[in-house]
């Protein structure tokens, strides 16, 4: 996977995601849709540097903060701000589709 886009766990998710906006996304190893977004979460990573924070979890390593965030599918993307959640992107899109939906957020 890529690693640009640092993996979170349950341990560090809080404190990371606690302040401004973050962007989390739910992923697994084993989803090709979940591969293939993660270039692309590298590149808007660079994009809104100093905006808002990328994160990713690992669902088959921690499935428990996956249920806490309701997650069923991947992969999801889930915009938080101060620690709340305030939007969910579900499934694969063009980094330019993605890149408009979190501009809305600036």
């Amino acid at each position: 996977m890529a690693d640009k886009v640092p993996e979170l766990t349950n341990n560090g998710f809080n404190e990371f995601t606690k302040k401004g906006l973050v962007l989390v996304d739910f992923f697994a190893e084993w989803c090709m849709p979940c591969l293939m977004l993660a270039p692309i979460l590298d590149e808007l990573s660079d994009t809104f540097k100093g905006k808002i924070k990328f994160g990713k979890v690992n669902v088959s390593d921690d499935p428990a903060l996956a249920q806490k965030f309701k997650v069923n599918s991947i992969p999801n993307l889930t915009l938080m701000k101060d620690g709340k959640v305030i939007n969910q992107f579900i499934g694969a899109m063009s980094g330019d589709e993605l890149e408009e939906k979190l501009n809305e957020y600036l």
